[in-house]
């Protein structure tokens, strides 16, 4: 019998839990980023909750969107700016106004995007 050179692993006997809103899944993935860059190792099925996609899903979405042209860059700044400090910025504050209003259209476009796929509910 020929000995395979690659195998398929399946990628999880449990079912996927979307996220309930394109926030909490740009938040997740925001920190999977850090802890990746901080030297974490992903492997598929060991997190408690398993999820739709992967870290890098979420910046596919990001990038074919921007080439798109439907996000600028500014929209990206900001995810990446406020995604970082895991917390939306404050439309009540004077600085962050400007901030909350290409937030709330990133997210409103990433969302359509994201429960295309099955990673937003």
């Amino acid at each position: 019998m020929k000995r395979r050179k690659f195998s398929y692993h399946a990628r999880a006997d449990r079912a996927a839990m979307p996220f309930a809103s394109a926030a909490e899944a740009w938040f997740w993935g925001v920190q999977c980023f850090v802890a990746r860059a901080e030297g974490a190792r992903f492997r598929a099925d060991q997190s408690a909750l398993a999820r739709p996609c992967e870290p890098d899903d979420l910046l596919v979405g990001v990038e074919r969107l921007a080439r798109a042209g439907r996000l600028g860059a500014e929209h990206v700044r900001t995810l990446f700016a406020f995604g970082r400090r895991l917390a939306p910025p404050d439309a009540r504050h004077p600085a962050e106004q400007r901030a909350a209003r290409l937030w709330d259209e990133a997210l409103d476009r990433l969302t359509t995007a994201w429960r295309e796929k099955g990673i937003v509910a």
